[in-house]
């Protein structure tokens, strides 16, 4: 029997979330009939960098955020490189590359261990056979997992300390590489680190080489490899997602978009992970495609969806229908998916491929991909650690011009980060942000097609009143949100 009257609810502050998110949820038939995504706080750096110095993009993008500073950096030094037209030094591109994935490597950590599996710790779980294990390892705080992730996040940013002289926030990364050369000694304990950083993921969370974690390439094998390691934290989630069917979880478009990630050239013509969209295949990415819709947005001036060189940031409290601060981002008018699994399913790795291809993009597909990509990426930091060249220039020299516009795309650990800028008379006419969580947390657009998260959550199975929202927090979190990066 159906219920007489939907019921609506909001939901928020979302704990373990960086920075502040409400959700409000239509109820009908016991599960999520719709909702909108509300980014409810204002920060405006867009019009903090209008009139300023180009160059002072390097120092106030970082601060848009503490956790993923780095993306922000690079995204910017590419805006200003492009419009400096400066190529980078190959010794600053390992370096950035290597700068880029430590933040990366530290966040999907952190996320994994920090902010997600704590959710299956929650007495809503107590009845489960499982449950005492995963208390036991995963507790917020008391937990023992994190007393062993902790040493390593540590090191992973004392590697960026290393190469960029401190984080968060390093001017270090600029347009034609980075300003910190090191010595042969610094190359060798960046090489110990990585020896310890491929310890702690080989014992404690894959449990087997990364080699054979990568290697992985069919439901099949994953299913075999979780049952020879059910004591790896890894194989706990698998354990966890069969069990609880994360999988049925949390699907939004199943359009994936990545901007590509860690150039291996300065044409980037073949980055560590591919560049392009997915939208039931593969085709190539199109920046000319990227607009922005405020017709659900706190904002004005702006009756069309705009590429970003031609956007603007004009808050408006009284907007007529909106209900949120960030914009919606589209691609040729569509909803794009950004992140791990986004960069996976792009670049083709066939375990993700096949996933996507039976249910999606879903919870357990996300965390997987997330999980994948940190076994794939520790390898290729510790190739370009050993490619540096000591002796050479880590930083080119470039000339910014009276006039000129660029732009910066770099993958962030959510996902595809974009810069836009404009200068006339040398200083910043109009800069642009669009944000991975931007992307994956907008309102409504135009043609009231809802955000990625917003079609993740319709049909969500939760009871009649709302108050059992663990499926919900499962799938907020499996996006990883920023959401002070979202209303940069």
């Amino acid at each position: 029997m159906s219920d007489p009257k939907p019921t609506r609810r909001l939901i928020g502050p979302f704990n373990r979330v960086e920075g502040d998110l409400e959700v409000q949820i239509e109820i009908a038939d016991g599960q999520v009939s719709a909702a909108w995504v509300n980014s409810p706080l204002y920060r405006g750096f867009e019009q903090i960098l209008n009139g300023k110095d180009p160059r002072d993009a390097l120092v106030v993008t970082p601060r848009i955020c503490g956790i993923c500073s780095v993306s922000q950096s690079v995204a910017a030094a590419r805006a200003l490189a492009q419009i400096e037209d400066v190529e980078m030094a190959d010794n600053g591109r390992l370096a950035t590359n290597l700068i880029l994935a430590c933040e990366n490597l530290a966040d999907h950590l952190s996320h994994f261990y920090l902010f997600f599996m704590p959710d299956f710790a929650r007495a809503g779980y107590a009845d489960k056979p499982w449950y005492s294990m995963i208390a036991e390892r995963f507790t917020a705080q008391r937990g023992s997992a994190s007393r062993e992730l902790l040493p390593a996040r540590a090191e992973l940013l004392h590697t960026t300390g290393i190469l960029a002289g401190k984080w968060p926030h390093s001017l270090a990364l600029q347009p034609g590489g980075t300003t910190r050369a090191i010595e042969s000694r610094e190359r060798l304990r960046l090489q110990a680190i990585m020896l310890g950083l491929r310890r702690f993921l080989e014992r404690t969370l894959f449990a087997d080489r990364l080699e054979a974690v990568t290697a992985l390439a069919s439901q099949d094998e994953l299913r075999e490899w979780a049952e020879a390691h059910p004591d790896s934290d890894f194989g706990r989630f698998l354990m966890l997602a069969d069990d609880l069917a994360l999988h049925r979880l949390g699907r939004a478009s199943d359009n994936f978009m990545s901007y590509g990630a860690y150039p291996t050239s300065e044409n980037n013509s073949k980055p560590v992970f591919a560049i392009g969209t997915w939208q039931q295949g593969l085709a190539p990415l199109r920046t000319n495609a990227i607009t922005e819709d405020i017709s659900h947005s706190w904002m004005h001036a702006q009756r069309k969806p705009r590429h970003p060189f031609e956007g603007s940031t004009l808050p408006d409290a009284d907007a007529e229908g909106a209900y949120s601060w960030c914009k919606a981002p589209r691609y040729d008018g569509d909803v794009m998916e950004v992140g791990a699994l986004a960069r996976q399913q792009v670049d083709g790795h066939p375990l993700i491929r096949e996933l996507v291809a039976e249910s999606g993009g879903n919870v357990r597909n996300r965390v997987i991909a997330r999980l994948l990509e940190v076994a794939r990426v520790l390898p290729v930091m510790e190739q370009w650690v050993q490619a540096m060249d000591i002796g050479k220039p880590f930083c080119n020299h470039g000339k910014l011009p009276e006039e000129a516009e660029g732009f910066g795309l770099v993958e962030a650990a959510r996902g595809s980060l974009g810069h836009w800028i404009k200068v006339k008379h040398h200083r910043i006419l109009n800069y642009q942000i669009v944000a991975p969580t931007t992307w994956n947390f907008s309102p409504r657009d135009e043609q009231d097609s809802p955000g990625a998260l917003e079609q993740a959550l319709a049909g969500t199975p939760i009871d009649g009143d709302g108050k059992d929202t663990v499926a919900i927090q499962h799938i907020v979190r499996s996006f990883d949100p920023c959401m002070v990066c979202t209303v940069h």
